[in-house]
């Protein structure tokens, strides 16, 4: 094996993905690999879009988000791809900056009202 390509268990194992996963990706053509036969190769291509596929996912793009933006660098090239991701990324630190706030509002009304119920109960 060629020590710049990664085969399907290799990839899964590097990942920590399930087969299913991985051939999920393939099948919605987020992941390309080389096929030899029944044999799928994935190239340091193949393992950078996983990389960010799966960056993408931890601050909560959905898969379409993500494809749609990589085919961008496929069509338009890096600079449009880039500009794009910025845009993204804006957006997606709005919609987690007003989470958190939700979040932090939560919290702070459930302890109040904890505490109000421990209270009562002495």
């Amino acid at each position: 094996m060629s020590d710049t390509r990664l085969s399907f268990k290799e990839m899964c194992a590097k990942f920590d993905v399930t087969p299913r996963t991985l051939r999920y990706y393939e099948y919605i053509e987020l992941l390309q690999p080389e096929k030899e036969g029944r044999s799928r190769w994935y190239t340091p291509r193949e393992v950078a879009r996983m990389t960010l596929i799966l960056r993408g996912r931890r601050w909560g793009f959905s898969l379409e988000e993500l494809r749609q933006w990589l085919l961008i660098y496929e069509e338009e090239g890096v600079r449009p791809q880039l500009e794009t991701w910025v845009e993204l990324a804006d957006s997606k630190l709005d919609e987690l900056n007003r989470q958190k706030a939700e979040l932090e509002e939560a919290i702070l009304d459930l302890k109040k009202v904890r505490d109000e119920t421990a209270a009562s109960l002495t």
